[in-house]
């Protein structure tokens, strides 16, 4: 509720205000929302109120989508896009805000993880993790730009991923797409300011997902991952969800240019595992 506390907040009858994170009537388009954290973050957006188009270039996955949007009476939208294709980004902006008359928040969480060791790395892969992980990215931002400084405002974040921080052998390809996503967003920041635009990515750490196949990992592989974080547990695709209804959020108009990390604490020490070893 707008008025002399701001966006989002609201009086107490002791004074005291409390912030609440308020998405209704937002539009929101998350790409890659076919399934995994992509599908979680359009869910949630759109549980919290969001007009959200779900983007994915797999057509069987979107009619899943559209679906459970239906089932749960949800506002939104299934468009197919692939984020490789300039013209196709530009289609569906120019299509969500012609129907829906704005766009307020962009998730680029389209992405690919391929991969091996650079000596044995084929060049296509190298070209698939670039072209969908950061050319996509670019093309959607170049997409809705126009678009949202009209509108004087905007959201827009991007999946960077822990790989951008600390690569894995057999990881360069992935890991320099990411890593450009963190200096595209910080450069876009930059550009966009001026328009209240905010521009943000988030690193996921160890989320469990189709694409990383972390949950069919050996035991002992298992263990040995998450003996390096210090909240010693599996992320979840909600964890990154809600880190996104919040940047997404009025209570989150003064960060811009930053780079969340949602690794559940892997670089807060050297060996986390050691605390709960010692745990009393």
């Amino acid at each position: 509720m707008p008025g002399r506390y701001g966006p989002g907040i609201l009086p107490l009858i002791t004074g005291h205000p409390v912030m609440l994170i308020d998405l209704k009537g937002k539009v929101a388009i998350v790409t890659g929302a076919g399934r995994g954290i992509g599908r979680i973050i359009a869910e949630t957006l759109a549980a919290e109120g969001a007009v959200t188009i779900a983007v994915d270039f797999r057509q069987d996955l979107l009619e899943e989508v559209g679906t459970v949007w239906s089932d749960r009476g949800w506002a939104g939208a299934q468009l197919s896009c692939d984020v490789r294709d300039r013209e196709q980004c530009r289609t569906i902006a120019e299509a969500v805000a012609e129907r829906f008359g704005r766009i307020d928040i962009l998730v680029n969480n389209a992405g690919v993880a391929g991969g091996n060791r650079v000596e044995t790395l084929e060049e296509a892969v190298w070209d698939d993790n670039m072209d969908t992980n950061l050319k996509g990215t670019f093309l959607m931002c170049q997409a809705v730009v126009p678009i949202m400084k009209a509108q004087g405002s905007g959201r827009i974040l991007n999946a960077s991923s822990f790989a951008a921080i600390v690569p894995s052998l057999g990881g360069a390809a992935y890991a320099s797409s990411k890593a450009g996503v963190i200096a595209l967003t910080r450069v876009l920041a930059g550009e966009l300011g001026p328009h209240e635009i905010t521009v943000n990515c988030y690193a996921p750490g160890m989320v469990p997902t189709l694409m990383n196949r972390f949950a069919e990992a050996p035991p002992d592989r298992k263990e040995a991952l998450l003996d390096t974080l210090s909240l010693r547990r599996w992320g979840e695709p909600g964890d990154i969800a809600n880190l996104i209804c919040f940047l997404a959020s009025d209570l989150a108009g003064y960060i811009t240019g930053a780079m969340i990390d949602t690794s559940g604490g892997k670089l807060a020490t050297q060996m986390p595992w050691m605390a709960y070893r010692d745990k009393r």
